[in-house]
């Protein structure tokens, strides 16, 4: 088979990295793809929004198969642009991708099914989202409703910080995704995620993770796109996982099925284990970056039929198999990174960190200059690792690391240190 994928970062190297192994396919393109992608695939440049371009290379290439990574093309709807073509695609359609494109569809969803999560208040007027503030303990989350580059939730410490949060969404600073809002009651409790994919009637464990989210050691700092991950969840025990998949994410399938809006794809579930149990802080409707990087790394199951019998509708007859021990992804990130980068110089000793036993090297933001490396972001390299102890797996991840030669980089240095004290 020939296999697309959309998108041109870490989560889409670590894709392209497992469905390149798979004996089923042929060749695997990439759109935009990047300086590591094109290593494996073909990849090409162009511009996601344009639909029509999209669809010439399907045709020109003779696509069998497309597999859309990130959630902006979701929202938009390729997915069903591809679909109206005959063309056969993994990812959901632009109404069942509001589970991430808009959070109160999210929350209004698991209101109507008795779905766990956190109290909320769904706000497109100023004055009524300031009115509901003041009734509320702190402290309080604000989020844009909509797509804000993970940059669009605020947890506010006092009710000053929360009306600036209110402020800022309506005038503007997350555009369009600010223009409605959502308020939820702050949730107490360790955070992890727990995948799986769907067909839109039955679903699919797909591993759970733990990802970084502030820039500095210790948890300090602003809220990044992710700084690294583990894999399995320590917190997540077999029994959690389970009552997660019975209580969250088959009850949200069986919903939006029932809604008329069946959801094919993968469902990412941010979850909260609070003294009450587990609960749902936001859905993703793709795979995680950086968690999919530590997930393709230990799934021992050829990935291509998986993505194939969802988008079928047959996973009902289908399973998967994991490598045991753990996998961790450290992020080397742009200095500056998440606000303005520094000049990020030439990146060298690639091949270096993967000669470490367990190592693969995903490019997130990597371009070529001529013979050099150089960075093209702020996200650059996910250097993942796996090992028999999680332990042994963060421990090679940074002998990788420290290969790595690159000057205008930095990465966290705890990664996976809470849950090795555990």
């Amino acid at each position: 088979m020939k296999v697309l994928v959309i998108g041109g970062g870490g989560r889409e190297h670590a894709l392209v990295w497992a469905l390149s192994a798979s004996p089923l396919v042929e060749r695997v393109y990439c759109a935009p793809g990047n300086a590591g992608i094109a290593a494996l695939a073909t990849c090409i440049a162009l511009d996601l929004k344009d639909t029509e371009r999209v669809l010439a290379l399907i045709r020109s290439e003779h696509i069998d198969f497309v597999v859309i990574g990130p959630e902006a093309p979701l929202v938009m709807g390729l997915a069903d642009k591809l679909a109206e073509k005959g063309i056969k695609v993994f990812g959901p359609s632009a109404r069942a991708a509001q589970l991430e494109g808009s959070k109160g569809f999210m929350k209004d969803l698991c209101a109507r099914h008795d779905i766990p999560t956190a109290a909320y208040g769904r706000f497109h007027d100023r004055s009524a989202a300031l009115a509901y503030l003041d009734c509320q303990d702190l402290p309080i989350v604000i989020k844009a409703d909509g797509l804000a580059a993970g940059k669009g939730v605020v947890i506010a410490a006092s009710r000053a910080e929360a009306v600036q949060a209110v402020e800022d969404c309506f005038d503007g600073r997350f555009g369009s995704a600010g223009s409605e809002i959502v308020i939820e009651a702050f949730l107490d409790g360790e955070e992890a995620s727990v995948f799986a994919i769907s067909d839109g009637r039955h679903v699919l464990p797909f591993g759970t993770a733990q990802d970084h989210k502030r820039v500095g050691d210790g948890d300090l700092g602003p809220n990044t796109g992710g700084m690294g991950a583990i894999s399995p969840a320590p917190a997540m025990t077999p029994a959690l996982q389970d009552e997660v998949m019975a209580r969250i994410i088959r009850p949200t399938v069986a919903a939006m099925a029932a809604e008329g809006c069946p959801f094919k794809g993968v469902l990412y579930a941010g979850i909260i284990l609070t003294a009450e149990g587990p609960k749902l802080l936001e859905y993703n409707v793709r795979f995680g970056d950086p968690e999919c990087q530590v997930l393709m790394l230990r799934l021992k199951s050829d990935l291509l039929p998986a993505l194939i019998a969802a988008a079928d509708g047959v996973l009902d007859t289908f399973d998967l198999r994991w490598r045991p021990g753990a996998a961790a992804t450290v992020v080397l990130a742009n200095r500056g990174y998440p606000g303005p980068l520094e000049p990020g110089g030439a990146i060298a000793g690639i091949a270096a960190a993967e000669a470490v036993d367990g190592v693969v090297v995903f490019h997130a933001a990597t371009r070529r200059d001529g013979d050099r490396l150089v960075p093209a972001g702020g996200r650059v390299l996910n250097v993942t690792a796996t090992g028999d102890t999680l332990g042994e797996a963060i421990d090679r991840a940074y002998q990788a690391v420290d290969r790595i030669v690159w000057p205008g980089g930095f990465c966290r240095r705890d990664i996976g240190a809470r849950a090795l004290a555990r």
